[in-house]
């Protein structure tokens, strides 16, 4: 499953003059927990987290309106491809203890990924794995049923072979089973 199925798109954004009581009311008014930094001319440079608006604003006590995006946001804005795997943006989230990533797509932001979005789809995976596993077992199953040779001498032609299978209740070797089988038509 690649990253552009479960991104969540479009993504909410500031340019980074905006104030950080901007944020918080876009934040409020789209029920969500980030906004994407643009720069004037409409690039991603940045993320502002609920967290961000915790510790960077309200625990040091700064006025929502007069502090700007730019000064509040983490930076720079970690991307992933939109043609990207989950499990790779999984692992990316994990290596830099990111919940959130940009999703780029032909140089623009094209959406955000979250770990909330691939928890999401975690389940619906798993029972993909599940049934892989057990078709793939259900196959190893039917090949390993038919009896694997064994050696020794052939019930019609008393020749020894390392290749006698059971046929037609009568160990027999290839040429032998060739030959019953030629018969039988």
């Amino acid at each position: 499953m690649l990253v552009k199925d479960v991104m969540t798109s479009p993504v909410v954004t500031v340019t980074e003059n905006e104030s950080a009581s901007k944020v918080a009311q876009l934040m409020e008014k789209h029920n969500i927990g980030c906004i994407i930094v643009n720069t004037v001319d409409n690039k991603p440079i940045g993320i502002i987290t609920e967290r961000d608006l915790a510790e960077r604003v309200v625990a040091k006590d700064m006025q929502p309106s007069k502090v700007t995006a730019k000064k509040i946001m983490s930076a720079p804005l970690v991307t992933i491809s939109s043609e990207q795997t989950i499990s790779e943006a999984a692992r990316r989230m994990s290596s830099l203890n990111l919940r959130r990533l940009g999703v780029m797509h032909k140089g623009s932001l094209a959406g955000i990924i979250s770990s909330k979005d691939i928890l999401a789809v975690t389940p619906e995976l798993i029972e993909i794995i599940q049934e892989k596993a057990r078709l793939e077992n259900q196959n190893l199953t039917e090949e390993s049923e038919e009896a694997p040779p064994s050696a020794g001498y052939c019930d019609n032609c008393e020749v020894w072979s390392d290749n006698l299978r059971e046929f037609e209740g009568s160990f027999l070797c290839e040429d032998c089973r060739t030959e019953q089988a030629r018969s039988e038509f």
